[in-house]
């Protein structure tokens, strides 16, 4: 079971990324999926998580209406659009996937998680 994000870069205050987390192995379809972030010298943080069928979103609130979780059951992905990011967003970005169908803040609620791809926002 692999969870593979890609989309990270560089880019500056006030722009757009969009990350993407493309699952194999297993079909994740039933799971609760989420994203956390974690910058050098601090913990893992929650950023957004999605219920199953995408019907119920959290965000944690240094993101909200900046950044959106949605995901595509058929084609085992999940993606996060980040809007007006800002140099606090910066750090490692991680895909991870739920054995609760709906969508939780908490790491522990998480059995799969990817390898993380790294956002940097320069102001």
């Amino acid at each position: 079971v692999q969870l593979q994000a890609s989309g990270g870069g560089s880019v500056q205050a006030g722009g757009s990324l969009r990350l993407s987390c493309a699952a194999s192995g297993r079909t994740f379809s039933n799971n609760g999926m989420g994203w956390f972030r974690q910058a050098p010298g601090k913990e893992r943080e929650f950023v957004a998580a999605i219920s199953w069928n995408g019907g119920s979103t959290i965000y944690t609130d240094s993101v909200k209406g900046r950044f959106t979780i949605s995901r595509d059951r058929a084609k085992n992905t999940v993606a996060l659009q980040m809007n007006s990011l800002k140099p606090e967003d910066t750090a490692g970005y991680y895909c991870a996937a739920s054995f609760l169908a709906s969508g939780s803040s908490s790491a522990s609620a998480y059995n799969y998680w990817g390898q993380g791809t790294q956002v940097t926002v320069s102001s």
